[in-house]
């Protein structure tokens, strides 16, 4: 590809934004490709766990801008709707997904980060909502993602004045999941997306589509939900191999059916 390198191992694909000479930010090509790389994911039975990174240093520095104001009005709203059909399909992988943040995560680089599942950080890394300093307002998911995460007036601080946080902010705020040192942040990334990936896809994938919809519905119909999933759990092999595994004390071999 031309702006992303995605590299497969036991079952986990590694998405690094490839653009260092601009901090990764994100230019037409690169939406295309993402959206290539999600449908893909999305329809393997292989992969079983992604991790969304940056090379030289950075994670996202957000939209290159030197290609969003070269668009009339018209056409930004198509572009926005191209956009959009990235990020939603990042969310509705049923893989987990981690971000893995090294340096600035800043507009929708740090959208894109807050959309998966797990981040983890290293100490030099930095967040920022900077669409306001441009004359921008919230995109990428952040306006759905940010008082979730860490409540409405929390999020209307970051959203507001689009200050750049610390790793070690973003972790007391809720932001984030991890902060490690930089020469640490690897063997962490790689021992979660190798838990991830060993675990039972369809249980999982269940699992994350319930905890995503968990604001949107009554306690009664989560409870509907759950007994659904559990449902279709108890059919599938996965789930019998999980019971023997645990009575014959072994790890479980899940194969996603």
């Amino acid at each position: 590809m031309e702006t992303l390198q995605v590299e497969r191992a036991g079952g986990i694909v590694t998405v690094t934004f490839d653009r260092p000479e601009k901090r990764n930010a994100i230019n037409q090509p690169m939406w295309d490709e993402l959206l290539a790389v999600a449908r893909a994911v999305a329809s393997s039975a292989d992969d079983r766990c992604v991790v969304l990174t940056g090379a030289g240093g950075a994670f996202c520095s957000g939209a290159d801008l030197s290609d969003e104001t070269r668009e009339r009005p018209v056409h930004q709203l198509a572009n926005m709707r191209r956009i959009n059909s990235v990020v939603q399909a990042f969310h509705e992988l049923p893989q987990p997904t981690i971000a893995k943040v090294t340096g600035v995560a800043a507009g929708v680089g740090m959208s894109l980060a807050l959309g998966c599942d797990l981040v983890v950080a290293s100490e030099d890394a930095r967040f920022s909502e900077i669409f306001v300093k441009r004359g921008l307002s919230l995109d990428g998911g952040s306006s759905w993602l940010l008082p979730r995460l860490v409540g409405l007036h929390r999020a209307k601080e970051l959203a507001l004045f689009g200050d750049v946080i610390s790793a070690q902010e973003a972790l007391d705020i809720g932001v984030i999941n991890r902060v490690v040192p930089a020469d640490a942040i690897d063997a962490l990334v790689d021992a979660w997306a190798a838990r991830l990936a060993a675990g039972p896809p369809i249980a999982m994938a269940m699992t994350k589509r319930m905890l995503n919809r968990a604001f949107e519905q009554s306690f009664e119909q989560a409870l509907d939900d759950e007994a659904r999933c559990q449902t279709v759990n108890f059919s599938t092999q996965d789930t019998v191999e999980s019971i023997a595994a645990f009575l014959q004390k072994r790890d479980p071999e899940y194969r996603g059916r």
